[in-house]
């Protein structure tokens, strides 16, 4: 009967029409409520950043899939939480269900070069000059992308001092190879670990010439079977020099992070590697100031000996974000000095906290670009027939 009501052009399905208008209205009035919560971590509104999926409302039960575009699981709970309660104060609802999860994506790079296989986005940690923590903050930030929730690599560029199997607690270990060819990376603490300090003896100096060390960069990153990375971050040399070169104009590098301290000469030369990734095309994703304040270990009181409000000033003279600022705390010396970083030796901890607030601001500045869609192409294959 319905199909000889629909040739003779009855009216049969308009109670069902009915039904779904009503069903449309309230569901934007779920999107216009959720249009008024904010993300803390990036800004913007869940219905703007595209983060609603699946909405539904039945029979007063109302269900969504909350997808951030950046890991954060240490945030699931609040973000479930807010969603939650905004939903259940509208009329008629009796019921929230809020699914919340994070989906990572390639995303472009300059130049146009292609992304490296099983890598979604690299991370280069650079500074201007030594020992300014930047290996230290290369660390903790690889191992808090890891604790939100992201698969992570760690690479250690430092050639001559290669610094990253002794932080990470490895330095005894040494890496497999695969097909005879491919290494397969050291795993611990749930990050994937290549530095070519595994494959040296290591009271061995590294003597080498600049296209030697370019060279060898270049093996370790192309032959390291990552697997199915989300983020590799590369823990830079100090300075300006082969290794920065070759990798602006040879690696696909999502975004570089800059490590200063607030004291003056470490800014000055802090500025320098910020400019030379302006000039070759490389995203600065932001900095983050270390040894921002100092905290005596007896009393807990804090003094900024090295100066303070620098990373402040440089980022507002070049434009972009103070990612965080870190303390010179002396738990985060022997925590990387013993190859227990502090993210995982104290992952609930207080300055654990602001290493993983500093990885969500960088993975969200990622995400804010825009998206790698190159493995989607179908190949295409000419052939003479």
């Amino acid at each position: 009967m319905k199909f000889i009501d629909r040739l003779l052009g009855r009216n049969a399905a308009a109670p069902s029409q009915g039904n779904s208008a009503v069903s449309e209205s309230q569901l934007d009035l779920l999107r216009q409520t959720l249009a008024t919560l904010i993300d803390p971590d990036t800004g913007k509104d869940y219905i703007a950043a595209k983060c609603v999926k699946n909405l539904q409302w039945q029979d007063g039960a109302v269900s969504l899939d909350l997808v951030l575009g950046y890991p954060a699981q240490s945030q699931f709970a609040a973000r479930q939480s807010q969603v939650v309660t905004a939903l259940s104060a509208l009329e008629g609802v009796d019921s929230v269900q809020v699914k919340v999860s994070s989906q990572i994506t390639a995303h472009a790079v300059a130049r146009g070069l292609p992304l490296q296989s099983g890598i979604k986005n690299i991370i280069a940690v650079a500074s201007g000059k030594g020992g300014v923590g930047k290996s230290t903050t290369s660390v903790n930030l690889a191992l808090a992308l890891a604790a939100e929730g992201a698969r992570v690599g760690l690479l250690d560029a430092d050639i001559y001092g290669p610094s990253l199997p002794t932080m990470m607690g490895v330095a005894e270990q040494h890496p497999e190879t695969t097909e005879n060819k491919y290494i397969k990376p050291i795993e611990h603490y749930g990050v994937q670990v290549m530095s070519i300090g595994f494959l040296i003896d290591p009271e061995q100096p590294m003597v080498w010439r600049g296209p030697m060390v370019t060279q060898a960069l270049t093996q370790l990153l192309n032959d390291t079977r990552w697997d199915n990375l989300d983020y590799l971050v590369i823990d830079l040399p100090p300075g300006t020099g082969d290794i920065q070169l070759t990798l602006s104009q040879k690696v696909p590098v999502t975004g570089a992070v800059i490590v200063t301290t607030p004291q003056d000469i470490a800014l000055l030369d802090a500025r320098k590697g910020l400019k030379m990734f302006e000039k070759v095309g490389v995203p600065i994703l932001g900095i983050v100031e270390n040894m921002s304040m100092h905290v005596c270990s007896n009393c807990g009181h804090m003094e900024p000996i090295f100066g303070e409000g620098g990373g402040e000033k440089m980022g507002q003279e070049y434009g972009t974000e103070l990612l965080g600022k870190l303390p010179l705390d002396l738990s985060i010396r022997l925590n990387a000095d013993s190859g227990k970083p502090t993210v995982a030796n104290d992952p609930d901890g207080e300055i654990a906290g602001l290493y993983k607030a500093i990885a969500r601001k960088v993975a969200v500045k990622i995400a804010a670009k825009s998206q790698d869609f190159s493995s989607k192409f179908p190949k295409i294959v000419i052939q003479n027939t």
